[in-house]
């Protein structure tokens, strides 16, 4: 196993995570306030073919956050499985490993929305929407739209400008990483119920396939980013393990 040179229960990368998440949450609101500037709108990551999108927004979305509980939660959950990852391992691999893990859930959630999106839009080609139709649908303002959230037209609106946001590729990664490593470990849910990593682990990525794949139009939670950075996060690990024939344990 890699060791750091010295236990922290704060280390460097994540502190520094820390603080550059919680810079940008501030910056939100201040310049929402003051000055009518969007940096969710900015910063998060649009699809392809919508008129928000930057290739910037694959990296900037993972520091930008929807409200309080969802920056304290992400936040929290990087801190509580990953000083472990970061002092085993030492900074340089876990803030690529973090990096890695966030960028490929942004492509794999953009991929399977893609899917998603070529399928609406085929729906709404038979029922006579033309490719002008389409193209002046995704250029509309949001209140605009009349249909409900629930139906294709608001759907494959939303899946081109609605702006994802959050760590919660990237997090997912590092409790991937932290079942990998660390599996007999235990944890304890709501503070009370015991139960080893790599239990907690396999049950969480069971209910975000499920999720994922129910697809509810209601839901606001992008699964299959989650379940990209444990994929990408598993697939470098493994990479590591070959290449160095170091133990993960």
């Amino acid at each position: 196993m890699l060791q750091a040179n010295r236990f922290s229960l704060l280390p460097p990368v994540i502190k520094n995570l820390i603080i550059i998440n919680g810079l940008f949450f501030l910056a939100t609101f201040v310049l929402e306030s003051t000055s009518n500037i969007s940096l969710i709108k900015l910063l998060g990551l649009h699809m392809p073919g919508s008129r928000d999108f930057m290739p910037h927004q694959l990296v900037t979305h993972m520091f930008m956050h929807g409200g309080r509980w969802h920056i304290f939660m992400n936040l929290f959950a990087l801190w509580m499985f990953g000083y472990n990852l970061e002092n085993a391992w030492g900074s340089k691999r876990f803030l690529m490993y973090y990096m890695a893990t966030g960028l490929g859930a942004a492509l794999i959630h953009l991929g399977v929305n893609y899917m998603e999106a070529m399928y609406l839009q085929s729906q709404l080609t038979a029922a006579g929407f033309s490719s002008q139709d389409l193209q002046q649908l995704l250029n509309m303002d949001p209140w605009n739209i009349s249909a409900s959230r629930e139906s294709i037209v608001s759907q494959y609106y939303y899946k081109f400008n609605m702006p994802t946001v959050g760590a919660s590729g990237a997090v997912f990664g590092v409790l991937l990483a932290f079942g990998m490593m660390f599996p007999n470990q235990y944890i304890y849910l709501y503070f009370a119920i015991p139960i080893k990593v790599k239990y907690f682990v396999a049950g969480y990525a069971a209910i975000e396939l499920y999720n994922g794949i129910a697809n509810d139009p209601s839901s606001n939670v992008a699964h299959f980013a989650h379940l990209g950075g444990m994929l990408v996060g598993y697939l470098l690990i493994k990479y590591w393990q070959r290449k160095s024939y170091q133990d993960f344990y």
